[in-house]
């Protein structure tokens, strides 16, 4: 009931959710015990629990209080295993996993596996390798770990393939492609460029962007070995004859010929001319410099 100036009434009893609105600052533990005390225990009660939880959860997500969002939204999944209820369970395991993004990257990526490991038990594949690649790219972009982020696409890549979705897959492989060339597994990437290469082949819509992929299979091999690199080129050029005409193999043909004839000059003017035109990315540029080195007279075994 509200009184004439549209307030509470001193008889009424303010709701849990609206104690936590007013008290975000409180600890978690004092929070949680306020949404029990709200209402009788007991296995019948759960549900209403999940639903008090995650309302919590949505409050501390408005108040930006990111870590008490993520901790009840795990308390939520908690109760919702123990009702069976594993969709509902997995669902906020991803919800106390994005709060946690926020806050505490190591503990978004426990509450994505916990979501991995539900979806994988139903048998969907699919979901649990969307969250692989959200792992994946908190190792990229929070706690910078590549080889922990290659696994994660790499699993990812797995349960596509799995689910015949073979487009997702080849953008998880590419992704891990591009970080172990960084990492000079050079022969890692070859494999992956090589193979989505020639499925790209076969596709109309894809075709085009194979030359690409032989394009970077080829780079990698120039950094194993000009010999490789020179017989890489002619396998790729029968084996996809519109590889011979594109500026990507005019390029290698060049970057050849210049590292033959070790001046550096005409590998310069060669990677200029390609510049221009395609602007170079940042791995490209990686990979270029890296082929340089072994113009300049510091060759080694970059493998």
């Amino acid at each position: 009931m509200r009184d004439g100036k549209g307030g509470t009434g001193p008889g009424i009893r303010s709701s849990p959710s609206r104690t936590l609105a007013r008290e975000p600052e409180k600890p978690k533990t004092h929070v949680f015990h306020l949404l029990f005390s709200s209402f009788p225990r007991g296995s019948s009660k759960i549900e209403e629990a999940c639903e008090i939880y995650t309302r919590a959860a949505n409050m501390f997500k408005m108040a930006k209080n990111w870590s008490a969002a993520g901790n009840a939204f795990c308390q939520a999944a908690q109760l919702h295993l123990q009702l069976q209820s594993k969709h509902d369970a997995a669902t906020c395991f991803v919800d106390a996993g994005n709060a946690f993004k926020k806050a505490d990257p190591q503990e978004a990526i426990n509450c994505l596996m916990r979501a991995i490991e539900i979806y994988t038990d139903m048998g969907r594949f699919t979901i649990a390798a969307k969250h692989h690649i959200s792992i994946a790219e908190i190792y990229e972009t929070e706690l910078v770990d590549i080889e922990k982020a290659i696994a994660h696409y790499e699993q990812s890549a797995d349960y596509y393939k799995g689910e015949e979705s073979n487009s997702s897959a080849n953008k998880c492989l590419l992704k891990v492609a591009g970080y172990a060339a960084q990492l000079e597994q050079y022969q890692k990437a070859i494999d992956i460029y090589e193979q989505v290469g020639t499925n790209a082949m076969d596709s109309p819509l894809l075709k085009y962007s194979a030359k690409d992929y032989f394009f970077k299979a080829a780079l990698c091999h120039f950094c194993i070995d000009m010999l490789n690199a020179k017989l890489a080129v002619q396998k790729y050029e029968e084996l996809f004859p519109a590889f011979s005409g594109s500026r990507e193999c005019t390029l290698m043909k060049k970057l050849l010929d210049a590292h033959e004839e070790q001046n550096i000059d005409s590998y310069t003017e060669a990677v200029k001319e390609y510049d221009t035109i395609s602007r170079l990315d940042q791995w490209l540029t990686t990979m270029l410099l890296r082929i340089k080195k072994t113009i300049q007279g510091d060759e080694e075994d970059l493998r």
